[in-house]
């Protein structure tokens, strides 16, 4: 647990990042992938050399790739051609069966959640992980991440604020926080183009605009949302999110990817709502680096409508 001295002096509150860019894989969505592997394993639906197929942006898909290696697993990996290409090496790298789709809604059969869930039906003895609405998700994030965070803040917790993909992070670790004290706040930090933020407000998911993050944001609600425990919602920028990500690297010594620069910017927005003296958690949840093609290339940045920091060439 890191505390963001930029973040917190902006603030007047304490704001943290828990630093799941440390995990093996680089990512939080290591623990979705144990927790899904983990369970098939205790239900028995995968037998000795069996194969593991997932939609993913991509970290879910590493996360898996790195546990099949270790336990003598295949993977298919199923992904969006508008990822980032350190993500695609690092999936190639790691050995995964790799394929590419076009980035279309949920709605449309070749959205690649649909398109694995199609493969894994083709392979004998194959699984679909199914992380957006696999409730192993929320359990591996109530029984960890959640339990950590308490227990690491001392359960001295005014706020969690997180962004959402398939919802596993927000729902468990809100579950687990709920439980030992009602009053902690869950905040969903949603960037543009995603729906849950008029879901939320609205109780119907609505999508406006569009943003450069990748693995966060949604359409619909994912059976790992559904019973998710969520006060309230913020919307954030790419600007604003990527500034963080940038002040984070040149101040603090922290890389860290866009998806986290949603959640810094959701905990600051909500800790000046709530004043200073408060203490807010987010997720760091990978880090720059699986970005740099976007993140540090200012033709891209601009032609994507924002402005890089003075420090970027180019």
């Amino acid at each position: 647990m890191i505390r963001l001295a930029g973040p917190s002096a902006a603030t007047g509150c304490d704001i943290y990042g828990k630093a799941e860019f440390m995990n093996p894989g680089g990512s939080i969505k290591d623990r979705t992938a144990l927790g899904i592997l983990d369970a098939a394993e205790r239900a028995g639906q995968l037998q000795p050399g069996g194969t593991i197929v997932e939609g993913t942006a991509g970290n879910t898909g590493i996360g898996l790739t790195m546990l099949a290696r270790a336990r003598h697993y295949r993977t298919l990996i199923v992904m969006p051609e508008t990822q980032s290409r350190e993500k695609i090496e690092a999936l190639r790298v790691l050995g995964a069966e790799l394929e590419l789709v076009k980035a279309v809604p949920y709605s449309d059969p070749g959205n690649y959640a649909r398109v694995a869930q199609k493969r894994a039906q083709e392979i004998p003895g194959a699984i679909f992980a199914n992380q957006f609405d696999n409730l192993a998700n929320r359990d591996i994030h109530a029984a960890t991440t959640g339990v950590e965070i308490w227990d690491e803040m001392d359960g001295r917790i005014d706020a969690f604020v997180s962004a959402a993909g398939t919802g596993g992070t927000i729902a468990g670790v809100g579950q687990t926080l709920k439980q030992r004290d009602a009053r902690v706040r869950v905040i969903l930090a949603d960037p543009h183009g995603s729906g849950l933020y008029d879901w939320i407000k609205t109780g119907t998911p609505h999508a406006e605009g569009s943003s450069i993050t990748e693995g966060i944001g949604q359409g619909r609600v994912t059976e790992n949302l559904a019973a998710a425990q969520i006060d309230d919602a913020v919307r954030i920028d790419d600007q604003t999110a990527m500034d963080w990500c940038w002040r984070l690297l040149r101040d603090e010594g922290l890389n860290v990817g866009t998806s986290t620069g949603v959640n810094v910017a959701g905990a600051i927005e909500i800790a000046r709502r709530l004043g200073p003296g408060h203490r807010i958690v987010t997720v760091l949840c990978d880090g720059g680096q699986r970005y740099a093609s976007k993140m540090f290339d200012a033709a891209f940045l601009k032609s994507k409508g924002i402005k890089p920091p003075d420090w970027l060439p180019g």
